[in-house]
């Protein structure tokens, strides 16, 4: 890490903290983080519609680009599931 970089964990804050005022939903999770273009690619699961029981719950996983410091530069919901759901990739 350079003088300047952020660590992984405060980069992985501010990019919580800026999608949920952006989006205006709570990041449940962070499923995935890579460097990508001189910044970072971040994978984030969030409740769509909460139900009960909360297994019938609605997720999305948003993938978020974020700059070197955590800045949100863009993101899009690339996937939606229901909590229940495995994942038929496993």
């Amino acid at each position: 890490m350079s003088d300047g970089d952020k660590s992984l964990a405060a980069v992985i804050e501010s990019a919580r903290a800026g999608f949920e005022q952006l989006a205006g939903r709570t990041v449940e999770g962070v499923s995935s983080v890579n460097r990508q273009d001189g910044g970072w690619r971040l994978e984030l699961e969030v409740v769509e519609l909460a139900r009960i029981p909360d297994s019938t719950s609605l997720l999305g996983t948003y993938e978020v680009r974020v700059d070197r410091d955590g800045e949100v530069l863009e993101y899009d919901r690339v996937r939606r599931y229901y909590r229940n759901r495995a994942d038929e990739e496993a």
